[in-house]
């Protein structure tokens, strides 16, 4: 067996890390995963309190996905995505069940970025138009088309080969409100104005789609206004317009409901998602439309295809992955402990006077530190680094935790699974951290 040494030198030697210096890093170097915990090489103990990605939404070491694996991998592994398979029928069957309203036919990738990708494609195609509209605080994926619809600065070394024809408008973040609002509800109000306004700007003849998240994640876990949503959707139907909802991060019970834009009572005519499909313990992504779409293709060519689309063994994965969703619960699951970490957030809040907002759906939440609250001084600016910051995210490595941490950001987004003692021990966590950064608040 490779030891510890040799396993972190041959990754560190022989590939890369994504979105990092390659000199200089120092990986967690993880020996096995189960429920909410990792196990580095040493023993070491870590409470995953990002999902990793905030895709391992079931927790880790779940038996009854790997059983699912290994009996498809003995029946079937690949067959070439334009035969039929029993897996593939019955994922694509019950997406259409769980999925908001009457979306209904599926086609398969391997991620969320080419979930996004082939959306754009068909909304394109569908509509004759080109113009992908989309928002400034978003991550849709690293690929050139999502990367371009995203606003995330990791886009900017790429930016000279940007896709084409997609436009940006502010997200309706109230605690920074670009129009200076006092409430959110201002802020939606004013963010709509915007949004119809950049419409006409741009010729709704145009323009093919609307692209948002079903609930904001990477960006910030920026907060729609109660009514945002459906105002767009309406915006979608007067223009004639395709709303896609990117579900990929907030899909499959993270935000205490299945879909997150199932909070806003709202169907969109594509949704993408991945991540919490499969909980990350295959590689799946989806883009599931409307009948009247999906009609569109029934004498017309789909201009779609990928080798591994519909690939049996990860949609064996995923079926036995929704399964577990419903016999445990997880979604109901979230929204209770959501309301729990909500709860003691508000505790914490009264203890660090760094903590300037904490924004949370179920379990998809973020602490935004600040050096001072009134002034909303950022402790670290959007796409900076600081000092502190760095403390911080390196405090919680020592202390047991992985999490996202990002800027002034501090992610929380455990597997649905976790218990309130388990976001006790996290949470226990996360506030030495936050101490470091309190030294700092003026």
């Amino acid at each position: 067996m490779t030891n510890s040494k040799d396993i972190l030198q041959h990754n560190l030697d022989y590939t890369f890390f994504s979105w990092s210096k390659q000199g200089g890093l120092n990986p967690i170097n993880v020996a096995s995963a189960e429920g909410v915990y990792l196990y580095d090489t040493d023993g070491k103990r870590y409470i995953d309190f990002s999902s990793q990605l905030m895709n391992v939404n079931i927790g880790h070491g779940r038996p009854e996905v790997a059983h699912a694996v290994a009996q498809q991998m003995t029946k079937l592994n690949f067959v070439a995505p334009s035969m039929a398979t029993e897996p593939r029928g019955l994922l694509g069957k019950k997406l259409a069940e769980v999925s908001p309203g009457d979306l209904t036919k599926t086609f398969f990738t391997l991620g969320g970025a080419e979930a996004i990708e082939n959306a754009i494609k068909i909304a394109r195609v569908y509509t004759g138009k080109h113009k992908i509209i989309s928002q400034y605080r978003s991550y849709h994926g690293a690929t050139y088309g999502a990367i371009t619809a995203g606003g995330d600065p990791r886009r900017h070394p790429v930016d000279t080969q940007q896709a084409p024809n997609i436009v940006h408008v502010d997200n309706p973040y109230s605690y920074r409100c670009p129009w200076y609002s006092s409430s959110p509800e201002e802020c939606g109000e004013r963010a709509i104005k915007n949004l119809e306004q950049v419409i006409l700007y741009e010729s709704p003849d145009t323009i093919a789609a609307i692209l948002m998240e079903g609930e904001s994640g990477s960006s910030g876990c920026i907060k729609y206004p109660p009514f945002y949503l459906k105002k767009v959707r309406a915006l979608c139907d007067k223009y004639n317009i395709l709303m896609i909802d990117d579900e990929v991060m907030s899909g499959f019970g993270r935000t205490g409901k299945y879909f997150a834009i199932e909070h806003h009572d709202v169907t969109p005519d594509i949704m993408c998602m991945a991540k919490g499909l499969t909980a990350g313990y295959l590689p799946l992504g989806a883009m599931i439309v409307r009948p009247d779409i999906a009609a569109a293709f029934e004498t017309q060519k789909l201009p779609l295809g990928l080798t591994y689309s519909a690939h049996a063994v990860s949609c064996a994965a995923a079926l036995a992955v929704l399964d577990i969703y419903e016999q445990d619960n997880l979604v109901e699951r979230a929204a209770e402990m959501g309301q729990y970490l909500d709860a003691q957030v508000e505790l914490m809040k009264a203890k660090h006077p760094s903590i300037g907002d904490w924004r949370n759906t179920g379990l998809l939440g973020c602490f935004e530190l600040v050096k001072n609250r009134t002034t909303k001084e950022p402790m670290c600016p959007w796409n900076g680094s600081s000092e502190v910051m760095n403390n911080v995210a390196a405090k919680i490595r020592a202390l047991g935790m992985f999490t996202f941490v990002k800027w002034n950001f501090i992610f929380v987004a455990p597997p649905l699974s976790i218990t309130k003692e388990q976001i006790d021990e996290g949470l226990a966590i996360i506030s030495q951290a936050i101490a470091i950064a309190d030294e700092q608040v003026v």
